[in-house]
């Protein structure tokens, strides 16, 4: 079964990087968009990036220039590079796969536990 592991989180001052990872691990048939997500303190979750299999990236107006997503299809990895990181990129981050477990599968999201990311001013 499509099991999501994420690392790369912790704490970084303002201006400062980070880089997640996101692995799908188990067995698994095809992965279609893969993305990131985050959650502020009392806010609702909100898209951050997303990667197609094939195609153009899409990025939240509030990272575009910043955050940089990418995949590598033969490690089922997808990863978020965070530059030039605010105050206000602290949240817990979310790792997203749209992935078939079998051929005959429909089509399902999957979510990693979690990240935090910390962004100290």
């Amino acid at each position: 079964q499509g099991r999501l592991v994420e690392s790369g989180g912790g704490l970084v001052q303002a201006g400062g990087s980070l880089r997640l990872s996101c692995a799908v691990s188990g067995s698994i048939f095809s992965i279609n968009t893969m993305g990131w997500y985050r959650r502020a303190p009392g806010r609702q979750r909100e898209l951050v990036a997303t990667i197609p299999s094939g195609g153009n990236t899409n990025y939240a107006d509030s990272v575009k220039g910043r955050f940089a997503i990418s995949r590598d299809n033969a490690k089922n990895t997808v990863y978020l590079q965070m530059n030039s990181l605010k105050p206000e990129d602290t949240a817990v981050y979310y790792c997203n796969a749209v992935l078939k477990l079998y051929p005959w599968s429909d089509l399902n999201a999957y979510w990693g536990q979690g990240t935090q990311v910390t962004v100290s001013s």
